[in-house]
């Protein structure tokens, strides 16, 4: 009798000791039974635990345990507690009394030592090289967008029909130093009488509450307003045509592009490329998510008077070219040039640039006349000019300063798309190292939604 109490005993410590066996960040939760179907049981993972990996060392070293006990040890309250001893040592069962999980063991049916068994076995025949790294992958993840989804909290997000001013302190007599536009996001500070500190871009100050939201409210409102951004991880990541890494490749993007996502899957996201949408696996991007901000009043004045500036400019652009076609009795010319306002230098680099339209795209490359792939032709043609430029479309998004959209861009501009570049000539067009099918090419600029136009002169 005394034998087959110590071998319900270990049963049940062998069972706990498979079932704690797994190094994950506590309070996160999944089920087993999704990556052990034949074991087919719900479990919480915990904290201070040891490597799922290990599963199958630790259970045939319980077993063999077990064997050898009941085949030598001799009868007696002493060597049953010195076992017992032996085995909370190896289970490292934080906080839990292993006398007591003895006592229990003593209560459980012979049915349920032969499940706990049979669970056990099944476990054994699970390959955990590879099902310990996937489980803490997908619980990663979770645990990434949950941490993410709860910073969303501290959002203030303007809801208006067009902004709410930010003020220098809580009351509207306090001096307008910029403004939240609606669907932009600030930081929330702190709450003073309704209304809300903030930091949003170079802007500090307060917002009247009733104009905006924060807490759980801005949860589910910054998924909508947000743009949800893939920054590649690897050297090379291919793009394909759907989920699944048996599925046809579409492109290819460099490390550190950052892709606009359209759709979220388990394992899979839906980007936007210059060659169309395709999917790349989570496990090699980050996904985060970026907002527009505020507009400060400096901000906000430099912007109008250059709309102002750029306006005058491109009428009196339309008017040389007119009276430049009545004179020379209307003819066309056939070479292409960067029409329209802005800097001479910016108009000779887009000039520059159209020279090589007709020639190959090559992924990687940077020569303009064997072949180059999107940054790499923006690089080479600034180079000429004197300005380094990195060789990545995600790095090109902060390099000069930022335009505010394509009706202020100007010729020599640089227009970023989700993992594209491309040169502004003007007129609204672009000239750009497409795709390995079209080479280098001038395209309508609005073909694409752009993340950001920078200039450069």
């Amino acid at each position: 009798m005394r034998q087959k109490n110590m071998k319900m005993a270990i049963c049940a410590v062998t069972a706990i000791l498979t079932f704690s066996s797994m190094d994950i960040k506590s309070n996160a939760a999944t089920d087993l039974s999704s990556v052990l179907p034949s074991a087919g049981v719900d479990y919480t993972l915990q904290a201070n635990a040891t490597s799922l990996k290990n599963i199958k060392e630790e259970a045939d070293t319980e077993k063999a345990s077990s064997k050898q006990e009941t085949a030598g040890q001799a009868t007696g309250n002493e060597e049953t507690e010195a076992k017992a001893d032996s085995v909370s040592d190896n289970a490292s069962l934080t906080g839990n009394d292993i006398s007591g999980q003895l006592q229990s063991a003593e209560m459980v049916s012979e049915q349920q030592i032969q499940e706990e068994e049979k669970v056990i076995e099944e476990t054994k025949e699970v390959d955990t090289s590879n099902l310990s790294e996937k489980i803490l992958k997908d619980v990663a993840k979770k645990l990434d967008r949950k941490d993410e989804e709860e910073s969303f909290k501290n959002l203030v997000i303007a809801k208006v029909n067009d902004y709410v001013n930010v003020r220098s302190i809580p009351s509207e007599e306090g001096e307008i130093v910029g403004k939240l536009y609606d669907k932009s996001v600030g930081s929330f500070i702190s709450e003073v009488d309704g209304w809300y500190e903030i930091k949003s871009g170079s802007v500090t100050g307060y917002v009247k509450g009733e104009y905006c939201v924060t807490g759980d409210d801005a949860v589910e409102l910054a998924k909508q307003v947000g743009t949800r951004i893939a920054t590649v991880t690897t050297t090379t990541l291919k793009v394909r045509e759907q989920p699944g890494l048996d599925t046809t490749v579409l492109g290819m993007v460099p490390i550190e592009d950052q892709l606009v996502v359209t759709e979220e899957l388990d394992d899979w996201v839906r980007v936007n490329i210059e060659e169309g949408d395709g999917y790349v696996s989570t496990d090699y991007v980050t996904l985060s998510t970026e907002f527009v901000q505020a507009e400060s009043k400096a901000e906000e004045e430099a912007r109008l008077a250059k709309e102002e500036a750029d306006r005058k400019a491109a009428q009196a652009a339309a008017r040389r070219a007119a009276e430049k076609s009545n004179s020379s009795g209307g003819g066309s010319d056939q070479v292409m040039y960067a029409s329209g306002n802005g800097s001479e230098m910016g108009r000779a680099v887009a000039n520059y640039a159209l020279q090589f339209v007709g020639n190959p795209y090559v992924y990687g490359g940077t020569s303009l006349t064997n072949g180059a792939d999107c940054s790499g032709f923006v690089m080479s043609v600034y180079a000429n000019f004197g300005v380094s430029l990195p060789h990545s479309s995600a790095a090109d998004r902060s390099v000069g300063a930022a335009v505010n959209g394509l009706a202020n861009a100007q010729p020599g501009d640089l227009v970023c798309y989700s993992g594209h570049v491309a040169l502004y000539i003007g007129n609204g067009q672009i000239v750009h190292a497409s795709t390995s099918k079209t080479g280098i090419i001038v395209s309508s600029a609005s073909y694409r939604t752009p993340l950001s136009v920078r200039r450069i002169f």
